[in-house]
């Protein structure tokens, strides 16, 4: 569990650096990295993808996460 919420933290900030330039302060990187944990997984899964390791966790949370912020603005 602390594994995995260290994972969301990482992607988080990885993605919050990368759309905006700055992360979103702790809690903020944290929901966003969980969140798109689970939005990467299931990308990854519609398109026969998979990744293995802690590098490929990050990499599947941080482009989910991604994919959260883009829907988040067209939305907001």
């Amino acid at each position: 569990m602390l594994w995995f919420l260290i994972i969301g933290i990482i992607a988080g900030w990885l993605a919050g650096n990368i759309t905006k330039g700055r992360g979103f302060g702790l809690v903020g990187d944290l929901v966003i990295g969980v969140v798109g944990s689970f939005i990467g997984g299931f990308l990854f899964s519609l398109l026969g993808l998979s990744a293995y390791g802690t590098i490929g966790e990050i990499i599947t949370a941080t482009i989910g996460a991604i994919v959260l912020l883009w829907i988040m603005r067209l939305v907001g």
